[in-house]
């Protein structure tokens, strides 16, 4: 079984490690006893990734959700909170994704998928690149802007408002705000919801 912690910390599919047990007479049953022993953990069905005990690895959130639905990529307090710009624990991750919303629940969490549209998606996305693994990651200004844009009913129509959202109720890095690049906003401002919002994100940072 020495294959198995070759996948290390990177989710893979049922048909991919079936493909090692050809030779057993139930490729399934063998599946199943490897996961009641807690070498392999299913995330979903059909998808599992190797048990950090026998991997010795420290697994990814964040590319454990873009695994789990596609394509998507890691976003709002979940990436606030990687780049370390709000100081509170994140108990559920969200993904922006082209597909429907969807939601997976797992024994690493909540995963909430909300779908957007096709030009709003690729803005600001970037790619986190590990030793053995890589993930999609909304970059700040793009975590930001879909936390605002699509947390329900949370209306900021003020700088004012936006303010006390970012200084109190988020907590938000304000330094570190005030660095963020523009440009993100605006490409979102042209083809996004909640425009008074942006456009009050812009404002802010044009002080």
């Amino acid at each position: 079984m020495e294959f198995i912690s070759q996948f290390g910390i990177v989710p893979f599919t049922y048909d991919v490690l079936a493909s090692y047990f050809t030779s057993y007479k139930s490729p399934r049953q063998k599946i199943i006893e490897l996961e009641k022993q807690g070498i392999i953990i299913r995330l979903k069905r059909g998808l599992y990734v190797v048990s950090p005990k026998i991997s010795k690895k420290e697994l990814s959130v964040e590319l454990i959700a873009n695994h789990l639905y596609g394509p998507s990529y890691v976003s709002m307090e979940r990436a606030l909170r990687f780049y370390g710009l709000i100081p509170e624990r994140v108990f559920n991750t969200v993904s922006m994704t082209l597909k429907r919303s969807r939601t997976f629940q797992n024994q690493f969490g909540r995963f909430d998928y909300i779908s957007c549209s096709t030009d709003y998606y690729p803005i600001g996305t970037s790619q986190v690149v590990r030793n053995d693994y890589a993930f999609l990651i909304a970059s700040p200004e793009k975590a930001l802007c879909d936390q605002i844009v699509y947390t329900p009913k949370l209306q900021l129509r003020s700088i004012k408002s936006l303010l006390t959202y970012l200084e109190e109720d988020i907590r938000f890095d304000m330094d570190e705000f005030y660095k963020m690049n523009i440009s993100v906003f605006e490409k979102c401002l042209e083809v996004s919801r909640k425009k008074t919002e942006i456009s009050n994100i812009i404002k802010l940072l044009r002080k």
